[in-house]
């Protein structure tokens, strides 16, 4: 039996567009968000976070692009966007850029957009064994919250 006969009352053509439309998107999506699991967003307050930051005790990295960082970006934001720490599983050169630009013994705060960027990014560095704390909170939201904007 195919799977137009199970359905019956759905012919072979509305069968492949029913997949090609819904179906397939819907189990990428779901693929997609399936490594997210596990990754939280960090508990620390606007202050503590802009404390950290005063005090050297950690660092903030963008991991938006670069168009994105062009348009407007946190002055005590770093860029690395997400698309360099995804190349690092096949260059070494990138992967070693990266590990050498970030210190191993203080918090990475990492922010993005929305808040969604930071989860991938975040599960990618602490494989490298940084300590990571994404922040929910996106570039606009930061900015409202007291986050200065680099001039």
């Amino acid at each position: 039996m195919t799977f137009d006969t199970f359905l019956g009352i759905i012919p072979a053509m509305k069968t492949k567009l029913l997949l090609r439309r819904w179906i397939t998107p819907f189990v990428i999506c779901f693929v997609l968000a399936g490594p997210a699991r596990g990754v939280e967003y960090t508990g620390d307050s606007y202050d503590t976070v802009l404390e950290n930051l005063a005090q050297r005790k950690a660092v903030l990295i963008d991991v938006r692009e670069v168009g994105e960082w062009k348009q407007g970006h946190l002055e005590a934001a770093t860029l690395i966007p997400l698309s360099e720490l995804r190349k690092m599983s096949k260059d070494a050169r990138v992967r070693e850029g990266i590990v050498e630009s970030l210190p191993q013994d203080k918090i990475i705060y990492c922010h993005c957009a929305s808040g969604v960027r930071v989860i991938t990014a975040t599960q990618i560095l602490e494989k490298l064994g940084f300590k990571i704390r994404p922040l929910e909170a996106g570039y606009k939201e930061l900015l409202e919250a007291g986050f200065a904007r680099a001039k």
